[in-house]
């Protein structure tokens, strides 16, 4: 009899441990516990987010791998304010997207590459070459952000997407012309 009463006790211990715990944590209007997640966690929510789970959920894995922490006022005022700041910080570089845009739907692309006399190239020009072309007139662009619908073959003038964030895109003219002293070819 010994035995089992000494056996019990350590069992009840966490018990009371867990249910003393559960007891500080702030419980959410659908009765769950409320948490802000530290992390993102896949099918609950993003970083920053405050999220209502069940009891076991959050003391058995949540709270334990640090996914997330107690969702005091405290935390969730930090957390009011550092979104405030990430949006402002969006803003400010949609609209430093925006003014780089102006510039590059304003300027002319011109990209020397060799052509027979049809005035087909010898390849093709890229979105790499035509990046390169705009940073030497102090416009940085990344390759990834020129759309092309296919390649540019042959001589001519080409509208030519650029595309700097999801709202923010316009036009490009590149001209495409012989490089010089070729003539029109070879």
């Amino acid at each position: 009899m010994a035995k089992s009463s000494s056996t019990t006790a350590p069992k009840r211990a966490p018990a009371t441990a867990a249910g003393a715990h559960t007891g500080q944590l702030p419980r959410g209007s659908r009765g769950g516990i409320e948490l802000l997640l530290v992390h993102n966690v896949e099918h609950l929510g993003k970083q920053g987010e405050v999220v209502e789970v069940k009891r076991g959920y959050a003391v058995n894995y949540l709270l334990p791998q640090g996914l997330a922490t107690v969702a005091t006022d405290h935390h969730k005022r930090m957390v009011a304010k550092h979104k405030a700041k990430l949006e402002e910080i969006a803003r400010e570089r949609l609209a430093g997207l925006r003014s780089l845009l102006d510039e590059v739907v304003r300027t002319t692309v011109t990209i020397e590459a060799n052509a027979n006399d049809e005035g087909h190239l010898y390849g093709s020009v890229t979105a790499v070459e035509i990046a390169r072309a705009l940073k030497q007139q102090d416009l940085v662009v990344v390759p990834d952000q020129i759309i092309l619908q296919g390649p540019l073959k042959v001589l001519g003038l080409y509208t030519v997407k650029v595309r700097l964030a999801n709202e923010v895109e316009g036009d490009l003219k590149v001209w495409v012309v012989p490089t010089s002293g070729d003539g029109a070819g070879k």
